[in-house]
């Protein structure tokens, strides 16, 4: 065998040696790109999930508190209107009552009079320096009988403050006309043992006003 065929196959075998090797080496680096890229993914990638979610949470959180906030301030404006409301409510009820109290305390201290009658229906009769006891009515006022209206109200009110009968312990038989802005009422007491007529006439502004009563031998309303 000629040098020539030795050189050849040892150049053959030198250039297979060196693309094994070569080979091997990328098969190496490919590996280790791969093993790069998966840790990378698994890593790098995992990294931007968690970090929205406390983000989303904290957004959330917020939008509930100023829900939350914004629930508290309208039901607090509500709780302060409903409380200035009620106070005021309570303020007018309160000022009715005192002027109701004052114009009653006015009529505490009576004096009366006595005065003749030619009714024969009539045991005694007499007059009396009483105060209007005070409206709640408003504007021209217009005489009204119809029970549990204010004005009829007022005048069962005058009536009990000539009489001295309390408020439940008195039965309205009658109320009429007496005049312009003036009535007439006919009252007992429960039991029905005593019997008044009674003369009313109204005061602009102030309410209605006693001005004579009548004790009655009986009663002729019934």
């Amino acid at each position: 065998m000629s040098d020539f065929d030795n050189h050849s196959r040892v150049d053959k075998f030198e250039k297979r040696r060196k693309n094994t090797k070569l080979l091997s080496i990328m098969l190496v680096l490919g590996g280790i790109f791969i093993v790069a890229l998966i840790g990378l993914f698994i890593f790098g990638g995992g990294d931007d999930e968690p970090s929205e979610l406390p983000n989303n949470i904290s957004s959330r959180e917020t939008s509930s508190e100023s829900d939350q906030k914004a629930d508290d301030a309208e039901t607090d404006d509500s709780t302060n209107t409903e409380d200035k409301n009620a106070s005021s409510d309570e303020k007018n009820t309160a000022d009715d009552e005192d002027t109701s109290d004052a114009d009653e305390d006015n009529n505490t201290d009576v004096e009366t009079e006595p005065v003749e009658s030619n009714d024969e229906n009539v045991e005694s009769a007499y007059t009396g320096d009483w105060q209007p006891i005070g409206t709640q009515q408003q504007g021209p006022h217009t005489t009204t009988y119809d029970e549990g209206t204010q004005d009829r109200n007022e005048m069962e009110k005058a009536i009990r403050v000539a009489t001295g009968l309390q408020e439940g312990d008195m039965i309205t038989w009658w109320l009429e006309n007496g005049g312009d802005q003036k009535v007439i009422g006919t009252v007992s007491n429960n039991a029905q043992t005593e019997t008044y007529r009674v003369y009313l006439s109204w005061m602009e502004n102030q309410g209605w006003q006693p001005t004579k009563v009548e004790v009655l031998k009986e009663n002729d309303k019934k």
